[in-house]
């Protein structure tokens, strides 16, 4: 299985993200610290999980539906990490650090604040 976290606000206006047959284990809203520009000040947070083999698809139509600018999303295994960007999708074993360094940094391309760039490594 591949665990995944998706914030709700991060989605397009207009997104209808179906047929993901990803199974949501918890769903909640906080009201983060240190929001980036134009974020919003409540959170409701999606975490689910999907069978590893569907996890790239999964990663691809989240992709396709992020708003931007300064939003990300992240799915993990116990063997890899798949870091979610506005049509952008990277994915790297995990404990590779050259590539999570890379992750972060297109991350900050994409406007995500530097604090909130904190998927598993």
């Amino acid at each position: 299985m591949t665990d995944g976290s998706l914030i709700v606000e991060s989605l397009k206006v207009g997104t209808h993200l179906k047929d993901l047959r990803i199974e949501a284990r918890e769903i909640y809203r906080f009201r983060p610290q240190n929001v980036g520009a134009g974020q919003p000040d409540v959170w409701t947070v999606i975490e689910f999980s999907v069978a590893a083999a569907r996890a790239a698809e999964v990663a691809e139509a989240i992709s396709g539906a992020l708003d931007q600018p300064g939003w990300y999303a992240d799915l993990r295994s116990a063997d890899e990490t798949f870091v979610v960007f506005p049509g952008r999708v990277l994915r790297y074993a995990r404990g590779d650090r050259a590539a999570r360094a890379e992750a972060r940094a297109v991350g900050w391309t994409f406007g995500v604040p530097e604090h909130q760039l904190d998927w598993s490594e």
